[in-house]
């Protein structure tokens, strides 16, 4: 009896707590999406129907609300829909949404504080000393790096293909070797070729990296939405091999490169300089990392790694389907393949080869890059969390310190208010003399201080392949255009069925 009259009791306080929880944004007065307790905005995903970033993109078009509050799982959020305001909360009133309120713990897990997570000053610090690593000089002088990637795949696509006809090709695992290749290439420092040798370490931890099993969800889930449950999970010990098998491997590179003093053209080599003099040198000529007098380092190897591992997770994907979609998207419309080849033959010409001006020279691929980050935002959402309470412009209502903030980009990026025919490929859209879209909704890396520090480095990469392929290959083009639909897994958008494109030798 006395069990019964425990479990009604148990069930009543659940229910209760789940409906006080469930009816937040009632109380503060907000426009709320109807909520699926205890999944929320969620529940599709929890169905396998939608991934996170669709999730949220389904809400965005169900309302036309400035802001409305939702529930990601039993947590309280706010998704900002209009575009303006999303622009001036990383602008503008970026002291009250500094931060992006996931998982970090500088003292207890090194690894965690990456320039992505780290909070306030210490984020602004490391911000500050990281920004030289990414200057037109720098990026030069890795560009040899990253083109002799690119031979690497021009060559592995070339044996795949016969002499003559063309061959259907899955593009996005082809892109996903060369981006895991010009990560370890010009961010690790690690000699890597994966087309030859698919075996190799880098490459293994890679898919370690990507995969989606249960304990992989759960992680990735408890540091987006729960850090304090992600903390418990690093106390108890809960180690995750993919972060470890990168720490080590980072670690033991360190150690390699110090120990023999040896000097490469990398973004590890500038981490070293940070780690060993305290600061990455102005002078786009200087690439030595000897020590300073004292000996002092600081940075451990550790935080080296997480910086490592940051930019590998941002790089990898961002790179892989930004160029497979520029690609597809070039096989459904001819005229933009056209120009874009024309683009790429003009800026090679001028510049005596594939070199790091010519790739600046190509303005129209450049439309075709931004135009795909508009259409396929490698990140679907952006996420701060509020630091101080915000009073929303022009309405009575106040964000309240501590509140989570969704920004669904490919809402904004989609949305025909701010993109007439969102859904066509428009790199004209970009030239200044047809721009005739909203600038404060276009944000596919973000915007204002927090902004994509790799941003440009990206660019580079995606317009590296595609140049290569447009130069060495023919494209065939679709007779009926398909849209590219998503998987229900992953945080990116990940195409359900690759990304299929006839390829044939260049004639």
């Amino acid at each position: 009896m006395i069990g019964i009259v425990l479990l009604i009791g148990a069930v009543t306080l659940l229910y209760v707590y789940l409906k006080w929880t469930f009816s937040y944004w009632d109380r503060k007065g907000f426009p709320s999406a109807g909520a699926t307790i205890p999944f929320g905005v969620l529940d599709s995903v929890r169905q396998g129907r939608r991934s996170f970033g669709m999730a949220i993109y389904d809400l965005y078009n169900s309302t036309k609300e400035p802001v409305i509050g939702m529930y990601l799982t039993i947590r309280p959020a706010l998704l900002v829909r209009d575009a303006q305001l999303a622009h001036d909360v990383l602008v503008k009133y970026f002291a009250s949404f500094h931060d992006r309120g996931v998982y970090v713990d500088e003292e207890n897990d090194p690894m965690s504080a990456g320039l992505f997570s780290l909070e306030g000053a210490s984020w602004k610090n490391l911000r500050t000393k990281l920004s030289p690593s990414f200057t037109s000089g720098k990026l030069k002088a890795m560009f040899e790096t990253s083109d002799a990637v690119g031979d690497k795949l021009v060559a592995h696509l070339k044996k795949q293909l016969p002499e003559s006809g063309s061959k259907e090709v899955e593009l996005k695992s082809l892109i996903s070797t060369y981006a895991v290749d010009i990560i370890a290439s010009t961010i690790f420092g690690l000699d890597v070729d994966s087309f030859a040798d698919p075996k190799n370490e880098f490459l293994q931890i890679s898919k370690l990296v990507n995969r989606n099993t249960f304990s992989d969800i759960v992680r990735g889930a408890s540091s987006f939405l729960y850090p304090a449950l992600e903390k418990l999970f690093v106390k108890i010990g809960w180690k995750q091999e993919a972060f470890e098998r990168m720490r080590e491997l980072s670690n033991r590179t360190v150690d390699l490169r110090e120990k023999n003093n040896i000097v490469r053209k990398d973004l590890l080599q500038l981490l070293l300089q940070l780690r060993n003099q305290g600061k990455i040198s102005t002078d786009d000529t200087v690439w030595t990392a000897e020590s300073s007098k004292n000996g002092v380092k600081s940075m451990s190897k550790d935080l080296i790694a997480g910086q490592l591992f940051l930019f590998y997770a941002a790089g990898f994907e961002t790179t892989a389907s930004t160029t497979s979609f520029t690609l597809y998207e070039l096989t459904q419309h001819p005229e933009v393949m056209a120009k874009a080849q024309e683009d790429v033959r003009q800026a090679i010409e001028k510049h005596g080869g594939l070199t790091y001006d010519a790739i600046s020279d190509m303005k129209y691929l450049e439309a075709c890059v931004m135009e795909t980050a508009r259409k396929y935002p490698a990140l679907p959402i952006l996420n701060r969390v509020c630091t101080q309470d915000y009073p929303v412009p022009d309405s009575k209502l106040v964000i309240k310190k501590g509140t989570p903030i969704v920004i669904s980009l490919i809402g904004m990026h989609r949305d025909p208010e701010y993109f007439p025919n969102p859904l066509t490929y428009q790199p004209e859209r970009y030239l200044d003399e047809n721009k005739n879209f909203r600038q404060a909704a276009y944000m596919p890396f973000g915007e204002g201080p927090r902004h994509c520090i790799g941003l440009r480095m990206g660019k580079v990469n995606v317009k590296i392949a595609v140049a290569k392929i447009l130069s060495n290959f023919d494209l065939e083009i679709r007779k009926e255009k398909r849209e590219i639909e998503f998987g229900a897994n992953g945080v990116t958008l990940m195409p359900k069925e690759g990304v299929p494109v006839r390829i044939s030798r260049k004639k």
